[in-house]
C-alpha cells in the first residue's frame, strides 16, 4: 500500500486457494484495488476461493465495494472448467452482494458462465472510470481473447488480465477469440503514455510484473510490423 492506493497481487494456489491442485496449476493472479482512506476496495477476477480474498479484505481492514471483471473465462469468473466446478462470482456475490463491473460485451458470456444475475452487472464502455473512494480505475476495452475483455489502468499501473501477458498474449482460438481484435488492442496498450507496470493475469514469466516499456521490448507479440505478420505468427 502507498499513500494514494491499496493495492495487492495474489497467486492463485501460493496466496489463496492454497493448495487447490486446479488453482496451483494454472496460477491465476487475482487483485485487491482500493482507497487506504475510505477503505473501499474492489477485487479483480476472484475465482477458485472467493472467501479467502474476502479474508485477505478483512485483515487489511478494508471493505469490498464491487468486482472488476477482466473476461468470462471461469479460472477468473467461476464457473466450470473442463468439468471442473470451480467457485467464483455467484459465491463471493452469495457473501458480500457488490456491483460486478464488466464490459458491455462481456456481460452474456458472463451470465452464462456463471449463473449470476443480470441484475448483479454493471456494464461498462471503453474508458469509462470506476470511482472507489478516491481512486479512479480507467477500463480499456481490449477484445482479442474474448469479445469484451477488460484492462485497468489505476495508480500507473496496467491490469492486463489475459490479454497481455510479459511474454505473450491470451489465445484467440478459444469461442469469441479474434486475432485481429487482440492486435488492435495490443497495438493501443503498446500506445499508453506513462510507461504503466504491467501485471498480467496469470504468472506466465519469471517475474509477477514489468514496466510496459520492458514488456514492448521483450515480448513477442510486438514483434510483428503489421497485423499481417501478427496473423501469420499467432493468428
Amino acid at each position: 500500500m502507498d499513500d494514494g492506493v491499496y493495492f495487492r497481487q495474489l497467486l492463485s494456489g501460493r496466496d489463496f486457494a492454497v493448495a487447490d491442485p486446479i488453482a496451483t496449476q494454472m496460477v491465476n493472479f487475482s487483485y485487491l484495488i482500493g482507497d487506504p482512506v475510505s477503505r473501499e476496495a474492489v477485487v479483480v477476477d476472484p475465482a477458485y476461493a472467493p472467501g479467502d480474498l474476502l479474508d485477505a479484505l478483512a485483515a487489511d481492514d478494508m471493505r469490498l465495494a464491487g468486482v472488476l471483471v477482466t473476461h468470462h473465462h471461469p479460472d477468473h469468473v467461476g464457473g466450470s472448467l473442463m468439468g471442473h466446478p470451480l467457485a467464483g462470482l455467484a459465491e463471493l456475490l452469495g457473501a458480500a452482494p457488490v456491483p460486478v463491473h464488466v464490459n458491455r460485451h462481456e456481460a452474456d458470456w458472463v451470465r452464462r458462465s456463471t449463473g449470476i444475475s443480470v441484475t448483479d452487472l454493471t456494464e461498462h464502455d471503453h474508458d469509462d472510470v470506476v470511482q472507489v473512494g478516491a481512486v479512479p480505475i480507467r477500463l480499456l476495452h481490449t477484445p482479442g481473447h474474448t469479445p469484451g475483455s477488460q484492462c485497468f489502468l489505476v495508480d500507473g499501473r496496467l491490469v492486463a488480465g489475459d490479454t497481455l501477458f510479459l511474454q505473450g498474449c491470451g489465445r484467440t482460438d478459444f469461442p469469441g477469440g479474434d486475432p485481429d481484435a487482440m492486435y488492435d488492442s495490443l497495438q493501443r496498450l503498446a500506445a499508453l503514455t506513462g510507461d504503466p507496470v504491467v501485471h498480467p493475469g496469470h504468472q506466465y514469466s519469471a517475474e509477477p510484473s514489468a514496466a510496459l516499456s520492458e514488456v514492448r521490448r521483450s515480448n513477442m507479440v510486438f514483434r510483428p510490423g503489421s497485423l499481417e505478420e501478427f496473423r501469420t505468427a499467432f493468428g
